[in-house]
């Protein structure tokens, strides 16, 4: 079936569209992923679904068509920590290397997977490279205690192309709040993601709940799956797709601000970085919370296998 029918009921207008079921979703994003649709069909797919916005049914289905479909992370000894990093640092500078490294301290794997979707934005890949760590070259298992870094078109190049869509159509689609929720790991793994927007976070929960997700949901900073390192975030915790709060919102004003770098560019960051690991620079409470709240989940799951 192709995916006319399914424009006919998304692409009505913010009032008068229709949600899909999971299984229309999952055989709509499928015919995306394998590219049997054409541009014009794309096009509107994704103008259709930015006008709509996508329900947290459609979203599983979608999962559901990529997993299928992604070349998979093998298993790891160990829950393997996946970060998605496709926002990139605009005002702030990108702590996701920060985040990643200091996890990876603690002994656990961990996947950043993500792929630069603009040119004016500082990128977590150039930031690690600053840190010698250069890009994944093909999809392979995580050794517990490092950092790998997977471009998104080793996972499908499929999805890549969906997110590519962006640079001509300067709109963001379907794609880039899927990549947020995708986990590429065959074996046991935590997701960590973030959310830019409030209404996001109802949407994003639901789906994480609907598809049983082990992951940390948070405010995150600029996009990125880290901690805003001045101010302490909401930080909810799923296993198996069961909720909990483990961190409030920290409210009123901000008192003791850490010693950021007030350049974002990629060297300012990475040195900020080397400062912070090789402890001349404190950890910034915030993500030191939530790099706390991420091993007390790690450790809930293995009690739970």
């Amino acid at each position: 079936m192709g995916i006319g029918i399914y424009l006919k009921e998304i692409g009505r207008g913010k009032e008068g569209a229709r949600a899909l079921s999971r299984v229309q979703a999952c055989d709509l994003w499928g015919q995306l992923l394998d590219g049997s649709v054409t541009d014009l069909e794309i096009g509107a797919f994704c103008l259709a679904m930015r006008i709509k916005g996508e329900t947290p049914e459609e979203m599983a289905g979608f999962l559901d068509a990529t997993t299928a479909r992604l070349h998979r992370v093998p298993a790891s000894d160990q829950p393997v920590i996946v970060i998605p990093s496709y926002n990139g640092a605009r005002k702030l500078p990108g702590l996701t290397p920060l985040l990643a490294l200091l996890l990876a301290r603690q002994g656990l794997p961990v996947l950043i997977h993500g792929v630069a979707t603009e040119n004016t934005r500082v990128f977590t890949a150039d930031v690690l490279a600053a840190l010698d760590i250069a890009p994944c070259t093909a999809v392979g298992p995580v050794a517990p205690g490092t950092v790998a870094f997977l471009p998104t078109a080793l996972l499908h190049p499929g999805l890549q192309r969906l997110l590519d869509v962006r640079r001509v159509v300067n709109l963001r689609n379907s794609a880039h709040s899927l990549v947020k929720l995708m986990n590429p790991c065959a074996g046991a793994s935590l997701l960590v993601t973030s959310y830019t927007h409030p209404e996001y976070a109802e949407s994003m929960a639901a789906t994480l709940a609907l598809t049983q997700a082990n992951a940390l949901l948070l405010r995150g900073t600029e996009g990125e799956a880290v901690a805003d390192a001045r101010r302490m975030p909401k930080m909810q915790g799923f296993i198996h797709g069961q909720s909990v709060v483990l961190q409030e919102h920290q409210a009123g004003p901000l008192h003791d601000l850490p010693a950021l770098p007030t350049a974002i560019d990629v060297e300012s960051t990475a040195h900020y970085i080397r400062e912070v690991l090789e402890g001349r620079l404190p950890v910034p409470g915030p993500i030191a919370q939530q790099i706390h709240h991420i091993a007390h989940l790690v450790h809930t799951m293995e009690l739970n296998r």
